[in-house]
């Protein structure tokens, strides 16, 4: 999306996040299913993930928003919008938004939940952009937020060993210096790729039923190779398509902050870049894939760490089921 000539931009201006402390290290896998510890590693850089057993996916992202609040002292009450990109809400409806407005006190906002599987933080992110630049909003909640091990089938050695739970969260507010915050964005989907990674029953088409539940329908089904190929081509291309946009050089960018899926495409996509491995974020070995949160966790650990510094040119890259995809060009302003 090019942007028009708004009168402001969308800026972060505070992060937070919310890690389980439940570990499950690739050994743990061993005992479940036909895999092994150096498997594992070499094939996606996953060392272990983390599993929340103390609620849903609201709880997670309410704990992810009161860090951010506490540490930013930002009143609930001053938030105009919540934004929950999530896969795995607590509920068909009410909405995780709703529940997670509620926890935080936040009586001022609406909201609503985005469903983009692994690209829904950049879907959600562009959307708060969005609300920001129009000027009617002043703080925007955006989360990525996904308890992944309540859908994971974890006799299916395919795809149990790729997801965590986990959410992060991050707060937008206008800003009228156009060189920073969200600069460009460029999403896509294509729904041709809806057989190679969904969870099948559920949902209208196939209600819940004891014969979708003896078919281990309500589950994660991957075609993994099938994924891998057209989310290797789609995040490098799209991530050297916003490049090309804003006239940016691998030397230009700080990061690259990449949805954490797997390490291989993750190398692919900063290779076509022509980028190096230390400007690239990577915390897929202690969390695995956590789908809508991978990226705003990247971000919030980053700046926490002091790598990311203000004024750090950053692209954000994702794929996910769907298919959906893309990358937001992004001048980081903490």
């Amino acid at each position: 999306m090019q942007k028009k000539n708004n009168a402001v931009n969308a800026e972060i201006t505070a992060v937070g996040m919310f890690i389980p402390e439940k570990i499950l290290d690739n050994k743990y896998f061993e005992s479940l299913v036909d895999t092994n510890d150096e498997w594992i590693r070499t094939r996606t850089g996953i060392i272990e993930r983390r599993m929340y057993e103390g609620g849903g996916t609201s709880d997670m992202a309410y704990f992810a928003a009161k860090d951010l609040i506490e540490k930013y002292n930002v009143d609930p009450k001053d938030i105009d919008a919540i934004i929950v990109a999530t896969v795995t809400p607590d509920m068909f409806f009410p909405a995780t938004a709703c529940l997670v407005q509620e926890k935080l006190g936040a009586t001022n906002a609406w909201g609503f939940d985005l469903s983009a599987a692994c690209s829904g933080f950049l879907f959600a992110l562009q959307t708060g952009s969005s609300l920001i630049e129009s000027g009617r909003y002043k703080k925007v909640l955006v989360i990525g937020a996904d308890k992944m091990s309540s859908i994971v089938d974890y006799t299916d050695r395919n795809t149990c060993i790729l997801f965590g739970d986990a959410a992060s969260a991050v707060l937008l507010e206008p800003t009228e210096n156009k060189n920073f915050g969200v600069i460009d964005s460029v999403l896509r989907i294509d729904g041709s790729g809806k057989d190679a990674l969904n969870m099948k029953a559920g949902g209208s088409l196939n209600p819940s039923s004891h014969e979708t539940v003896d078919n281990r329908m309500h589950y994660i089904f991957q075609d993994g190779k099938a994924v891998f190929k057209v989310a290797v081509k789609g995040m490098a291309d799209i991530s050297v398509e916003i490049m090309n946009r804003n006239n940016l050089k691998s030397e230009d960018i700080a990061y690259l902050v990449p949805h954490q899926a797997n390490l291989r495409i993750i190398d692919a996509t900063a290779q076509r870049m022509g980028i190096t491995k230390d400007k690239v974020t990577i915390n897929i070995d202690k969390y695995g894939n956590t789908t809508a949160a991978t990226i705003p966790l990247c971000l919030t650990e980053y700046y926490r760490d002091g790598k990311i510094k203000r004024g750090d040119k950053l692209v954000l890259s994702a794929f996910g089921a769907g298919y959906t995809w893309g990358a937001i060009y992004l001048v980081w302003s903490l």
